[in-house]
Order: structure tokens, then C-alpha cells, then sequence
């Protein structure tokens, strides 16, 4: 197992809310390629590895995408909390603050929420690694 320091590796203080940002931003928690999935992709991959030093280390980078969930997760909330009326009109946040107000809810930037369907898992190391590789692979 592993311990929890119960504080972020990187503290996240964000002063002014901007909820045009958060709208952006929150892809990364729960969009096709956010931390949500990809603790999720390594953590369930890893029962297929073959070998303990790869599910090791699986193991070891789907629990700090878990750590990366959480700083993505301050940063969404910073960006929402304390907003008027009139920001949260402004600024299209509005349909998302109906339905979460500002609770944080993986999603993609264009509103769709979060599904197992943005990983996969299919029990070959190569073909999974591959599709990590992808995953995490910047934007060409």
C-alpha cells in the first residue's frame, strides 16, 4: 500500500475564479485523455502484466495519476468557487453549475461526461502500453 500525506504535492492557490478557465481545464480531470481515465487505464492494465516489475510500476504511475486527478480537481474548484450569478451567465458556466454547482464532476470541455469507454484494457501488455503511450502523448 502506499501513504497518503493528505496534501497536495503541488498547492494549488488560485486568487480570482474564472469559470471560462475551469470550463477548459476540467477536460483534464474527466476528458478523453484527463487523470480520471488514465489512473484508471494503468490501475486495471495492470492485472494482464506479466511480469511484477511492469505491474509494479503500472501500479506505481496509475496511484499518481490519482495524485494528478486531485490537483486538477483543486484547480477546477478554485476556478468556480465564490462566482456571482452574473459570472456564472457570462461565461457559459451555466450548465454545468445547474446540474454540480461547484462540485467537481469529470467531464469532457464540451460537457460530455466521463465514461470507462475513454480507456481501454484488452489484456495484451504491448497493445495496452501502446494505448498509454497515446493517451499521454502530447498534442502533435
Amino acid at each position: 500500500m502506499w501513504s497518503y500525506d493528505k496534501r497536495l504535492q503541488f498547492p494549488v492557490k488560485i486568487k480570482n475564479p474564472d469559470p471560462q478557465a475551469a470550463k477548459i481545464v476540467i477536460t483534464q480531470l474527466g476528458g478523453p485523455d484527463g487523470e480520471l481515465g488514465a489512473s484508471m487505464r494503468y490501475l486495471n492494465q495492470r492485472y494482464a502484466m506479466p511480469y511484477k516489475e511492469g505491474k509494479g510500476i503500472l501500479t506505481d504511475i496509475g496511484t499518481e495519476e490519482l495524485a494528478h486527478l486531485e490537483m486538477v480537481s483543486a484547480i477546477v474548484y478554485q476556478l468556480t468557487r465564490n462566482l456571482t450569478p452574473e459570472q456564472i451567465k457570462e461565461s457559459g458556466f451555466d450548465t454545468y453549475f445547474v446540474d454540480h454547482t461547484t462540485g467537481i464532476y469529470p467531464q469532457f470541455a464540451s460537457g460530455t461526461p466521463w465514461s470507462a469507454m475513454t480507456f481501454q484494457s484488452k489484456g495484451d501488455p504491448i497493445t495496452d502500453l501502446f494505448e498509454d503511450m497515446a493517451a499521454d502523448a502530447a498534442p502533435a
